[in-house]
Formats: structure tokens, sequence, C-alpha cells
């Protein structure tokens, strides 16, 4: 078997898959140009590769494009995969996918709407994300997405037959361009909480600012420590304005910087008010950090509540502290947590694990293509779920 993994934007979970995936079968890896470099000695050398001149065109949508469109589907033509998959994330899918119908597709949806505050119906750019996620739900013969909850969604509220969406773990994304700076000589630097990633509203920091003074008034010497960047922080600098307990990194964290923070962490935060999933909470297991997690989209799929950590209901600065305060005030609960999210990663989230479910679909594509099976967008209208279908 042959599969092309295309992407334009999530480096590391696209590579970590084709790595994988080249242990059981031939590879091409598509990337852009824009940043690729960064991670190219991450790739097997069993992985073929094929870098596009994507840079040029960034930010930029339209006929100028076509130049580089021709380019990814010449190198996928060439290769001759039985299976392209492909990760949905940019804009250009939206022509290129018709361009590649001639091979079956999957489709890795890592969310499968817009978050709130990311869907302007009159902004530009907010119709071009809609229409990018329509086209990928309607080309691909399977999607794959990272939890039940959002295939739910797909199925339910976006009408995808049930039978073309199947479930896989998020998996080790993000985690190891991080642990490689993992230093032996660091460990949790007081009483830490870490909430860390890309800052917008749907990621509920409002709700932990308001959570701190019921976290310090238990737990006076701890700090609550802000890294990443994202929509205007002033809001939030408002928020915590005279309070000297927030340590605020408010810029795009560098892989080894966010490594110290990490270890130097106790306990990682992540206060969603919505999500699909997140990269914080395997890159948290990564080092061996418990979580506190809303209850909201799949993330509660990904933590075991009282074992790898604690969900708690959106919106509640009362049950976000009391899970904060309770694991601060247990170094050895910590520990234990951190541990037995570090197996889960190793296990139930693994790659390994992971590449049995592509493996199975993708083998079910390529023998029903060579059987002349019915195409995706024909069997788009059919509703009815697959029996046996267990994902």
């Amino acid at each position: 078997m042959r599969v092309a993994c295309l992407t334009f934007w999530f480096y590391d979970y696209t590579i970590q898959m084709a790595n994988e995936l080249a242990r059981h079968t031939e590879v091409l890896l598509l990337l852009p140009d824009y940043r690729s470099e960064e991670y190219v000695e991450s790739i097997d050398p069993t992985v073929k590769v094929h870098i596009f001149g994507y840079s040029r065109y960034a930010g930029r949508f339209g006929p100028s494009c076509y130049p580089v469109l021709k380019d990814i589907v010449a190198a996928i033509d060439d290769f001759a995969p039985d299976v392209v998959h492909f990760q949905v994330n940019n804009p250009m899918l939206c022509p290129l996918l018709p361009m590649l119908r001639k091979h079956p597709l999957v489709a890795t949806f890592h969310d499968i709407e817009p978050h709130p505050g990311e869907d302007r119906l009159l902004d530009a750019g907010s119709l071009l994300y809609r229409l990018t996620l329509f086209v990928s739900r309607v080309m691909p013969d399977r999607i794959f997405v990272h939890g039940k909850a959002l295939r739910e969604t797909l199925v339910k509220d976006y009408h995808v037959p049930e039978r073309k969406v199947h479930v896989i773990p998020i998996g080790e994304h993000e985690v190891a361009p991080f642990v490689k700076f993992e230093r032996a000589d660091l460990e949790p630097d007081g009483r830490r909480v870490l909430f860390f990633g890309r800052i917008h509203r749907y990621k509920g920091l409002d709700c932990l600012i308001r959570a701190e003074p019921l976290i310090t008034r238990e737990i006076p010497d701890a700090r609550i420590v802000i890294a990443g960047t994202g929509e205007e922080f002033s809001r939030y600098e408002e928020a915590m304005a005279g309070r000297d307990t927030f340590e605020v990194y408010n810029y795009r964290i560098p892989y080894e910087e966010g490594a110290r923070l990490f270890q130097q962490a106790s306990v990682v935060a992540l206060p969603y008010l919505e999500a699909s999933q997140s990269g914080v909470i395997p890159t948290a297991y990564g080092f061996r950090r418990p979580v506190v997690v809303t209850d909201v989209g799949s993330l509660p799929e990904v933590v075991d509540d009282g074992v790898t950590g604690y969900v708690v209901p959106p919106r509640d600065p009362e049950a976000l502290a009391a899970a904060i305060v309770r694991l601060l005030k247990d170094p050895g609960a910590c520990r234990r947590m951190g541990e037995r999210g570090y197996a889960k990663l190793k296990t139930d989230m693994a790659w390994s694990t992971i590449a049995r479910s592509l493996l199975a679909v993708y083998g079910e594509l390529a023998s029903a293509r060579g059987k002349g099976n019915v195409p995706a967008d024909e069997a788009f209208a059919d509703n009815a779920p697959a029996a046996g279908n267990e994902r």
C-alpha cells in the first residue's frame, strides 16, 4: 500500500503519523516550505518527502495559487498512492480536493467547526474557513476526528454518514518537539499552575483569573503561569491588575522555553469554554503532569477523571479552583496522576495504536476502490451507518 500524507500546517502531527505509517507501508509526505525546515530532522529516512512552495501564497487565495496546487497534484500522481490523507486546515483544500478525486481521500479534522469568536459571518476569512470545512466534509471518502463527541456532532449536526466518520486519539501531538528539551535537573518550581497555548476567549482564561483568589486563599504561595499569545491581551491584564500571583509570557513560546514551563509546573489547566481537542493535554502527559480540564468537546475522552487529572464544569471558577487546590495540596497525587497520564500517552494515545486504525480504513478504501465501490460523493447521500462500525 502507498499513502500520501498532506498538510499545510500541522507539521509535527503529520510527520509523526507519516513516520509510524512508514513502518508498515510506503509513504509520501507533502509539506509546505513555510517553517518546514524546523521539522525536517524529525522525519524518518524511509519517508519520501516533497516540499511544495507555499510561503509565497500564504495569506492569499486565488488564481495565482494554481502553480502550487498543480505541483502538489503532480507529486501525488507520480507517487500513485492508494490513499491520500490530508489534514483539514487550509482554504487551498477547496480547489485542491476536486483535483485529487481520482484517489481515495481521507481527512483528519482537528476542529470540526469554528470556535466562538472565529465565526463572524460577514468576515471574508471566516467565510473561507467555513467553505474549507464544508468541502472537507463532503469530498473525502472517510473522516477521522479526535473523539466520540466530535463524531456525533458531524453525524447529527452536519449530516455526515455515520459509517464515514471514525474516531482516533489525538495522539502524541506536539510532544516530541518539547520533550527533546527536557532537563533532568528541573522539577516543579513551587506550586505552579500552567495555562499554555493560543489565547482566545473560548480558552476560558477569564475563568482561571477569577479562580485565582480562591486558589491563593487556600495556597498563598501558588503561582498562575500564563504562556502564549493570540487575541488582544489588555483585557486579561486589567483583570489581573495588582495581583502578583500571575507570571505572564505573552508571546509565541519556543519549544525549549515551553519545556521548562511544563517541567516547572505542578498542574496544567485547560479551563476552556469550548473545544474539539487540545494538543496541550498530550504535551502535559509527556512531561508527566496532571491536567485539570473542563467538560467540553472531547477533552474528557482523553482525561481519566481522578486518574490522570480532573474534569470540571466549564464557566465554574469555584470547581476549577477546587480541583487545582486539591492537586497542589497533594504533591504525591500530582506525581501519581502525571505518571498515569504518561502511561496513557504511551498506550491508548500512542501512534502505534492510531496507525492500526488508519491502516484498517486505508485497506478498506483501497480494496473497495479496486472493486468499483460507490464514489464518496454518491455515498454521502446515504445516511445509514455501516453495520459493525464501533469506532
